[in-house]
């Protein structure tokens, strides 16, 4: 299981349900897929996960030499360098896609700002709604809005509801995540939805998002008149149902880095099923 772990651990498992996102962009919108923004956003993934996870190993652990922190996260360091590489050549072949791609990087570095280590960014950590907020936001225009900004003929309606139904999808992930990390980000003061707002008040969120989830996602389906990724789609929000309720209770590392996160790569199998 050490390989899986290693997969897992070092967001090659992610990486590829960033692929699966984009694959249901294409497919639900009717696009013609872009093998090279396929390619840059793997490598892009997997490159500013492993960044994210270096910077905060730093940031908690402060105390450490230099030749320490590199020798515990040469993994971490080496697959974020090397996929670093292969990030910038894909980006050599999407002109296009320039403008889009810097704004989704700016989205990036600033999800990250509560962990580097400047007195100047500090107010960042006490925004807690801010950050499941910022990375569904992050994944949302990623996968939806970059694959469809060279389609200007493609209509705004269906693209703004599937935006937004990808916004609350990955909104929910975000959160389930959070409510697990309550006791770790308060011991390192780090702020979220999950440790500002009590229980019952984040159930009330949780609830109002899925079922704005559940509005849109049915709506932007009805949209191009397709049967089968309604029905699809509804099996789809089945499982995130179930999987919210299965966090209620203590669940191990699998769980989340497997199950919540493979929910992205479930639902893009729904919509390759339905589109058979």
């Amino acid at each position: 299981m050490k390989w899986f772990k290693f997969i897992l651990s070092h967001s090659i498992f992610i990486a590829f349900c960033a692929l699966a996102l984009c694959y249901q962009t294409y497919t639900i919108l009717k696009i013609k897929p872009d093998t090279w923004y396929y390619g840059f956003v793997f490598f892009a993934t997997l490159s500013s996960y492993n960044f994210y996870w270096s910077l905060s190993r730093y940031s908690f652990n402060r105390n450490l030499s230099f030749n320490e922190y590199i020798k515990r996260n040469v993994s971490h360091l080496g697959i974020f360098l090397i996929s670093g590489l292969f990030m910038l050549g894909f980006l050599f072949f999407l002109i296009p896609y320039y403008w889009y791609i810097g704004c989704a990087i700016l989205l990036t570095l600033m999800y990250s700002l509560p962990l580097w280590p400047f007195k100047f960014v500090q107010f960042t950590q006490k925004a807690g709604f801010l950050k499941p907020v910022l990375l569904a936001a992050t994944w949302a225009f990623i996968t939806v809005i970059v694959p469809a900004s060279v389609h200007p003929d493609l209509s705004y309606v269906p693209v703004l509801v599937l935006l937004t139904a990808r916004f609350l999808f990955m909104l929910l992930l975000c959160v389930i995540f959070d409510m697990r990390d309550i006791s770790i980000d308060k011991l390192h003061a780090l702020h979220t939805l999950a440790t500002d707002v009590s229980r019952r008040t984040l159930q009330v969120i949780i609830y109002l998002v899925f079922a704005l989830y559940i509005i849109c996602g049915l709506f932007v389906r009805a949209y191009f008149n397709e049967p089968a990724q309604l029905y699809a789609f509804g099996l789809t929000g089945v499982a995130v149902w179930m999987v919210y309720r299965l966090s209620l209770k203590t669940r191990g590392y699998f769980f989340y880095y497997f199950l919540v996160d493979g929910m992205m790569i479930i639902s893009a199998i729904a919509t390759f099923i339905a589109a058979i």
